[in-house]
Parts: structure tokens; C-alpha cells; sequence
């Protein structure tokens, strides 16, 4: 396997999780971290050797997931919501308790808007410097922590209110 190739399936852990915050579903998940790593083979010769590597692969995938959902709005395709019950086991009221929290998370993060989410999650979620994740958002820095400190009020106010 060629060294970009290693590298490349060295960060799909962190690909998947965003993905899924973005994505909000597992299969479209699927799908949008298959779609950045296709176009990222695909446009390999573009990347440069000593710069980062996952802020490129993470701008990917904002470009495919922006491609995606203009797409689906033109299509007004609906999908139907994921079942509330699933995944629910016996293993005890703490472990419950820690679903439903993060459950809760993540519903609250699935209203905010794509840019906020975006910023969230490539920060808080991934652990990007502000920085960093303006530079895979590609916008000013400023720009980033005013999405940032929004997302972060919204989620705040979302989850010290039981949502809406």
C-alpha cells in the first residue's frame, strides 16, 4: 500500500466520526466518508506532501457533504427518522443513562445548522485548533469562532432545555 494510501486509512476513524455528525445517519455516513476517500485517491495529486493531511481530507468532506446536500434539497428527497428504540439493551441503568445523554447530543448537534455543526465538530468533537479548522471550512478565523461560540450557546441552551 502506497504511503498517502496508509495515511489516508490511517484517519478513517476520524473521518467516520465526523461524518456521522455531519451525516447524522449511519449508512449516509457510510456513504460521504466513501465519497471523500474516492475523490481524495482520485485528486491525490493535489495534496501536498508536509502539509496536513487529515485538514485536507476533512475539507473533502465538507465539499462532498455541501455537493450532497444541495443535491438532495433539488431532489426534496425525505427520509424517514431512525428508530428512537434501537440499540436499546439490558446492560444496566448507567449504560442507559449514557445512551440517552448522548442521544440528546446528538439530536441537539442534528439542529444546529450545517455551519455551526460543522465548526463544533471539527473542534470540540475532533480536536482541530481554531485554526486548523478555519482552514478546512475556509474561512477567516474570526469567522470560525464566532460559528464556534454560536454553536456552542445553541447546543448549551438546547440541552439545559430539554430541547425543543
Amino acid at each position: 500500500m502506497h504511503g498517502l494510501q496508509r495515511q489516508i486509512v490511517e484517519l478513517l476513524p476520524r473521518l467516520r466520526r465526523l461524518a456521522r455528525v455531519l451525516a447524522r445517519d449511519a449508512a449516509d455516513a457510510d456513504d460521504l466518508v466513501q465519497a471523500t476517500v474516492e475523490r481524495a485517491l482520485v485528486h491525490q495529486g493535489q495534496w501536498r506532501p508536509g502539509t496536513r493531511l487529515d485538514s485536507w481530507m476533512f475539507r473533502i468532506m465538507k465539499n462532498a457533504w455541501i455537493d450532497e446536500s444541495r443535491a438532495r434539497s433539488r431532489r426534496t428527497r425525505v427520509f424517514a427518522p431512525e428508530e428512537q428504540g434501537e440499540g436499546v439493551g439490558h446492560d444496566g441503568a448507567a449504560a442507559m443513562e449514557t445512551r440517552l445523554a448522548a442521544s440528546e447530543v446528538e439530536r441537539a448537534m442534528g439542529r444546529l445548522p450545517d455551519e455551526q455543526r460543522l465548526a463544533v465538530a471539527l473542534v470540540l468533537v475532533d480536536g482541530l485548533s481554531y485554526k486548523e479548522a478555519a482552514e478546512v471550512l475556509e474561512v477567516p478565523q474570526g469567522t470560525l469562532t464566532s460559528r464556534l461560540a454560536r454553536g456552542r450557546m445553541a447546543l448549551l441552551a438546547e440541552l439545559e432545555g430539554g430541547g425543543a
